[in-house]
């Protein structure tokens, strides 16, 4: 009971937190699934959760939405669903909390490049193939979807909502590639993924209605900062396990 407490208490934190900055939460979230259940099990409550948190982010904020970029998107997702499903792939918990500690470092070092516009000619494609492969593998991919908008002369209230768009669709693949494809051994209980599913919307809410007292630099400056700080712990705690 105490462990699921604890994942009830992050869900409900972390969705405030990527409703206000519009990512962080589900790498905290998987770091912390991780540490104290199995990959599966952890990429099914994720993924539900998560699923849920943006579905109600989008919902919340779609009159924001940049709907223009979500046909390239799909392709790009069902590209790399369809690689994963051909390797079956099951990574090591420590590989996890490395690559999303990683992510938002390469994120970092990625904004010299040009052209990652999430709104420019096929870059909706790319961003679908990587960021859906990131999740897939990592269970989350919030610092690699933020590279595609760095460039994007959209607004703090769109990027959220867009982002949230593509991020349901990822975690949505994500149940059906941990939970058709590769299969859970252990049982979650039903009452606790309908727990969690209100809490994520619960907090989301919060987070969304914190989002109006925060203005464009202040939401670029945070979110980066936040990013990168949850990245080195993440790193730092994937090299404990890996060595343990």
């Amino acid at each position: 009971m105490a462990v699921l407490l604890l994942i009830l208490g992050t869900v409900f934190a972390t969705s405030i937190l990527s409703g206000v900055i519009g990512m962080a939460g589900g790498i905290i979230l998987m770091a912390v699934l991780v540490s104290v259940q199995s990959v599966a099990a952890a990429m099914i409550v994720h993924g539900t959760v998560q699923a849920t948190a943006n579905g109600s982010r989008a919902f919340f904020l779609r009159q924001h939405i940049v709907w223009r970029i979500l046909p390239g998107y799909l392709l790009g997702a069902a590209l790399a669903l369809a690689s994963f499903i051909t390797v079956a792939l099951v990574p090591d918990p420590a590989v996890i909390l490395l690559t999303i500690g990683a992510f938002p470092w390469l994120a970092r070092a990625l904004r010299s490049l040009h052209g990652l516009d999430i709104t420019w000619g096929a870059t909706p494609v790319a961003c679908g193939a990587l960021v859906t492969s990131a999740q897939l593998f990592a269970g989350a991919s919030g610092p690699v979807l933020d590279v595609f908008y760095l460039n994007a002369r959209l607004n703090r209230r769109q990027i959220i909502a867009s982002k949230a768009v593509t991020q349901t669709l990822g975690h949505l693949l994500k149940l059906v590639y941990y939970g058709l494809i590769v299969g859970v051994a252990e049982a979650i209980p039903g009452w606790f993924l309908a727990v969690a599913v209100a809490t994520a919307v619960f907090g989301t809410r919060i987070g969304t209605l914190l989002l109006k007292h925060i203005d464009d630099t202040q939401f670029r400056r945070v979110s980066g900062q936040v990013i990168l700080a949850l990245g080195a712990l993440c790193m730092v705690q994937g090299g404990r396990t890996l060595l343990a």
